[in-house]
């Protein structure tokens, strides 16, 4: 075992300070813990996240809503007043790993490391949602930026996330059954600002929106609207898992069931 140091961050801005060079923010561990067992990441210093207060908590205010970083998988798919507003992102944080994934990840520390097939990733772009960090606010459109990329800088903590809940919505994802991460995961939101719709586990860039979906889905929000609807594969992941075609294949089914969850 190689030499780490380990901090217990109280506050924020305490673990700003100490997440300096090669330091990395410890939020749940899920993705960091694995890697360094494995070598993949050699950090210097370990900042541990998960004991600050600041950082937990869901707070639903008429349809708009805050959710702290530090709040659990699990306390987001049982939180029954985020669920009458927006039940579609307490069902994606149900499907997560297992028990003893939704017990200790967190929506920051997903959307911090930005998996390729993590299921967050999606809702916060389909919801438009808004990233805020110790710094700064960030749109969920500028905030994501490729593989394992995102807009943070050295020291940015996300702190949380918001978004207004769409009047309605759907998540629906074709799962690996040995990880659970989404091979194919689509998000459908209707709201004010009209359709949008996001997908991850299957662009070779992360997640993104398809316009082809949303130009479908904004003439008319309605599971038929999608027959003949074609997704282009030459920007999405072929590997040993599925190849591009069959994963556009999955957008599209993905897609259907999202819609019908939506308008159920």
């Amino acid at each position: 075992m190689y030499a780490v140091n380990y901090h217990r961050a109280k506050s924020v801005s305490e673990a700003a300070k100490l997440g300096k060079g090669d330091a990395k923010f410890l939020s749940g561990g899920m993705t960091l813990i694995p890697a360094m067992k494995t070598r993949l990441a050699a950090p210097s210093d370990l900042v541990d996240l998960t004991h600050i207060q600041e950082l937990k908590g869901i707070t639903v205010t008429g349809k708009n809503v805050t959710i702290g970083a530090g709040t659990t998988h699990y306390e987001v798919a049982t939180d029954q007043r985020l669920a009458k507003v927006c039940p579609a992102i307490t069902y994606l944080a149900g499907l997560i790993g297992d028990p003893a994934v939704r017990h200790r990840g967190t929506i920051g520390g997903s959307i911090a490391n930005n998996d390729p097939a993590a299921d967050y990733p999606a809702a916060m772009l389909a919801l438009g949602a808004t990233i805020t960090t110790n710094k700064r606010s960030i749109p969920a459109e500028k905030f994501f930026k490729g593989l394992f990329e995102t807009a943070l800088k050295e020291g940015e903590i996300v702190t949380s996330v918001s978004f207004t809940a769409p009047a309605k919505c759907g998540y629906a994802k074709f799962p690996n059954p040995a990880s659970r991460y989404a091979m194919t995961g689509v998000f459908v939101a209707k709201g004010k600002e009209g359709v949008r719709v996001a997908v991850t586990g299957a662009g070779d860039d992360g997640v993104f929106r398809s316009r082809e979906l949303e130009a479908a889905l904004s003439r008319s929000f309605a599971v038929d609207t999608l027959e003949g609807v074609r997704v282009p594969s030459d920007s999405l992941m072929d590997d040993m898992h599925a190849s591009s075609d069959y994963r556009a294949a999955l957008i599209i089914a993905m897609a259907k069931r999202a819609v019908a969850q939506a308008s159920a």
